[in-house]
């Protein structure tokens, strides 16, 4: 599979429960703008058939290659960050695996219960990367459980592998070139933005400002039935910044990325 069909099916199956993303690309389309997507990230849980050293050679042969790798204490995560070796325009990949065994016990025996329905032999290509649940439906209870604990977990229990968000380059943008000028016209066409730690996660003197927007909203009907509307997938804006030597930073901050997290909690 060529790396421009992966993101072509990546975002075909993203916009089906993010749809504000596609219209805000058409906002910006409309704007005589081309959009370039910085990045795109996935979520997955860590010792299962999906974990993250399962997932890495599919990432691999596709010409991506590792160059980072971060720990998120308080999510219970990890994450390693990808960038394609040859096409230095392909969006980066952010992919971050749930370390449930740092989760109270009723949480893992919720998640052992899921992570066992996985196929041993689920990846074999891309498309595990839009393949959703490997699981049968969770129940309320369960989410319930896991949510009171993990966004993250309830989020993955009822969303599966797929990109949880892309991310607009705001460095190929010439009508709103800053962050604060992207952050304003969306709020001028009423999205809802991410405001853990404000509206701009990072500075300048960190070489990466981001922000996004909080997660559409889907429906999900659980194993009893009922049907609870649960946050999907959110869209994100970055700027990358040169540094000392004159490049562009290509990396993610932690402290930035903790925040991002956020925009698929329920609270919103």
């Amino acid at each position: 599979m060529q790396v421009d069909q992966f993101f072509a099916s990546l975002w075909d199956v993203y916009t089906q429960v993010a749809p504000q993303a596609q219209r805000i690309q058409t906002l910006f389309t409309q704007q005589g703008e081309q959009v370039i997507n910085d990045h795109i990230a996935f979520r997955t849980f860590a010792h299962s058939p999906i974990a993250l050293e399962k997932l890495e050679p599919v990432l691999e042969s596709l010409g991506y290659h590792a160059y980072g790798a971060f720990r998120f204490e308080g999510k219970h995560l990890k994450a390693r960050c990808y960038k394609h070796e040859s096409q230095t325009d392909a969006p980066k990949i952010f992919l971050s695996e749930l370390l449930t065994e740092e989760l109270p016990e009723p949480c893992q025996a919720i998640i052992g219960q899921l992570v066992a329905q996985i196929p041993n032999d689920a990846v074999t290509g891309p498309e595990i990367f839009w393949s959703k649940c490997l699981w049968q439906p969770i129940s309320e209870q369960d989410y319930v459980t896991l949510l009171e604990h993990s966004e993250y977990a309830a989020w993955l229990s009822t969303m599966g592998m797929q990109a949880n968000h892309f991310t607009v380059s705001i460095n190929h943008l010439s009508k709103t070139p800053t962050i604060e000028q992207v952050n304003q016209l969306l709020m001028d066409e009423g999205y809802t933005l991410n405001q853990t730690g404000g509206l701009v996660k990072g500075s300048p003197e960190l070489y990466l400002e981001q922000s996004s927007t909080m997660a559409d909203k889907v429906s999900v009907t659980f194993a009893g039935g009922e049907t609870r509307v649960i946050p999907s997938c959110f869209y994100e804006f970055a700027l990358r910044h040169k540094q000392p030597n004159g490049e562009l930073f290509d990396s993610f901050i932690e402290g930035n990325a903790d925040k991002i997290f956020d925009s698929t909690n329920t609270a919103s």
